[in-house]
């Protein structure tokens, strides 16, 4: 019997793919005091892996020589980049951290534009970004600076990659199979952090949550979307997850906007719906 997957829109899909990070995102900052960064990686990674793996149970032998040579790089990039992302978090703030993330995503949308319109809502995008950023931060750890920079560059990598296997191969099969090869790579680091050694009920339930929140509905979802959006719509439209983390900051943590914040918060909307409406069909 094939799996039957939901017929979600690929606007849609993307924006619900990042409500769910975002939530996913308070849980981990719950988890992250206790068992570290690779270690709240390699769970979130772990469990998303085991229940993908159960919802779609991809036939590995079925998968063709041309399928492996993407979707096992779309894995290990898609892998790399939580972890590392999670290093960088470690060390500075996070709405920097995502900040300097975005620089990968806004490369992709930069290099696939053709049109002056594209560059437009790129640039608006961008100074959204800019705005919400902690740039008053002197004490920056620039291991943190690089850390988050390398995640923006396996971002991008994520996002090419993830429109070349969504064009070859089924979408639940592919994110099953490429979280596979992410959770290969990541659990070593979580072994060695001994993070994992603090492992109670209570916060493998909470991983529970956290995998199927920001790695296993999002993902799915955002395969989806990039398999019926052009790369650089996608990484526009993903340019909404530094204000979503910013809103969402301020509904769980309590953690109050600025004027530059609500204004980042306002170019980032309106970059994400004039991309999506001047859109190429």
């Amino acid at each position: 019997m094939k799996n039957k997957e939901f017929n979600i829109p690929p606007v849609p899909a993307v924006l619900l793919a990042i409500i769910s990070v975002q939530c996913g995102a308070a849980i981990a900052k719950t988890l992250f005091p206790a068992i570290g960064a690779a270690g709240t990686a390699s769970i979130r990674i772990g469990i998303s892996a085991l229940i993908l793996l159960l919802a779609y149970r991809p036939n590995l032998k079925a998968i063709t020589r041309e399928q492996w040579k993407i979707v096992v790089p779309y894995g290990l990039s898609l892998g790399a980049m939580n972890l590392i992302f999670y290093f960088a978090i470690e060390r500075i703030p996070i709405g920097l951290a995502v900040t300097l993330e975005f620089i990968g995503p806004l490369l992709v949308a930069i290099i696939g534009s053709k049109r002056v319109i594209d560059y437009c809502w790129v640039l608006l995008a961008a100074m959204g970004i800019v705005l919400i950023a902690p740039w008053s931060n002197d004490k920056v750890d620039l291991l943190g600076v690089l850390f988050a920079l390398l995640a923006g560059a396996l971002w991008a990598a994520y996002i090419v990659l993830g429109g070349k296997i969504s064009k070859i191969m089924n979408s639940g099969q592919a994110v099953s199979t490429g979280m596979l090869f992410a959770a290969i790579l990541i659990l070593p680091f979580g072994l060695f952090e001994n993070g994992l050694a603090n492992l109670t009920t209570k916060f493998f339930g909470m991983g529970v949550a956290l995998a199927l929140l920001s790695s296993a509905i999002p993902f799915t979802l955002e395969m989806k979307a990039l398999g019926q959006l052009p790369p650089r719509t996608f990484s526009i439209l993903m340019s909404l997850e530094p204000a979503a983390a910013a809103i969402c900051a301020f509904i769980f943590l309590q953690e109050k906007l600025s004027f530059y914040e609500v204004l980042a918060v306002v170019c980032v909307v309106v970059a994400s719906a004039g991309s999506t409406l001047t859109a190429k069909r």
